[in-house]
């Protein structure tokens, strides 16, 4: 959980968490929203799939990148423990 939160306050990953919300997305799909290198998208990305909120899988010759919503989950439900 603490990997989690670390990655979640970052507004980059935030932003790409959010363009994941949409649909799964390769890295150059993804670094097409920002003004960043690509290595800086990777990186970004490693973190998040560090963090387990985002999986990745290779199709063909790309990999696409998407939101592994059952962390949000647990999240979600460890916060809502404190109501």
């Amino acid at each position: 959980m603490n990997q989690a939160f670390k990655a979640l306050s970052d507004p980059t990953r935030r932003t790409i968490l959010d363009l994941l919300k949409e649909r799964d997305l390769t890295a150059g799909e993804i670094a097409d929203h920002f003004h960043m290198t690509k290595p800086s998208i990777s990186h970004h990305l490693s973190l998040l799939k560090q963090a387990e909120l985002v999986s990745d899988e290779r199709k063909g010759q790309h990999i696409y990148y998407s939101l592994n919503t059952t962390v949000f989950q647990d999240l979600l439900k460890w916060i809502a423990s404190f109501q």
